[in-house]
């Protein structure tokens, strides 16, 4: 039987909870939600902090960021467009 190897005691590892910055959790709530009232209850969850003091910040940040996204169409691709044709092959099988 193969032995069990362990850890010695005096290494351990620990765990280090730092919360984000309020630049960060401002950018992931603008990611995840569109109005300013999700984006705010978003990054006071993240923060742990009040949701009028990150308010303030979701709206100085809010013109700087608050271009429409573009969505790529299938038809601005152009004539260029690759086809890709994926083949399953059965596995092989040993005869013995």
């Amino acid at each position: 039987m193969p032995s069990t190897k362990t850890k010695p005691l005096s290494t351990r590892s620990r765990l280090r909870h730092e919360p984000p910055t309020l630049d960060e959790a401002i950018f992931a709530a603008q990611g995840l939600a569109d109005g300013i009232e999700g984006q705010t209850q978003i990054a006071a969850m993240l923060m742990g902090l009040p949701e009028d003091e990150v308010r303030a910040a979701i709206l100085k940040a809010a013109p700087a960021v608050s271009i429409p996204r573009q969505i790529p169409r299938v038809s601005q691709l152009g004539p260029r467009r690759r086809v890709v044709v994926v083949e399953k092959r059965a596995p092989r099988v040993l005869v013995r």
